[in-house]
């Protein structure tokens, strides 16, 4: 009897830890993904998500970092990207096996869509 009693009162206990209404605080980003010549620069730490590397690799990165991506359509695309995808301003195109091309803004690297 006394079990579940104070399975209750632990409940009403952690339910007054939180404010009705209250917004959820989200994440701080601590890696920032810096678009160059190669493919990502991360930041910080020197590592670095170059063109060629698999999309199984590269999307999970990005995604447990930035937040799930928005899937673009592929009109205008060149032959063989099969998956282009943007995580705010930055947009990314893949292969079946690789990582192709980035573009941010007016910049662009490696093969992108029109």
């Amino acid at each position: 009897m006394r079990a579940p009693l104070a399975g209750m009162v632990g409940l009403a206990l952690l339910s007054a830890c939180v404010q009705p209404g209250e917004p959820l605080r989200q994440p701080q980003q601590t890696v920032v993904f810096n678009p160059d010549a190669y493919g990502l620069a991360v930041l910080p730490g020197n590592q670095r998500v170059d063109f060629g590397r698999s999309p199984k690799g590269v999307i999970p990165a990005l995604t447990r970092e930035l937040g799930r991506p928005t899937t673009m359509p592929l009109t205008g695309c060149p032959a063989g990207i099969i998956q282009r995808l943007r995580w705010a301003d930055l947009e990314l195109s893949f292969t079946p096996e690789r990582f192709v091309g980035w573009r941010r803004g007016a910049e662009q690297r490696g093969l992108v869509c029109s």
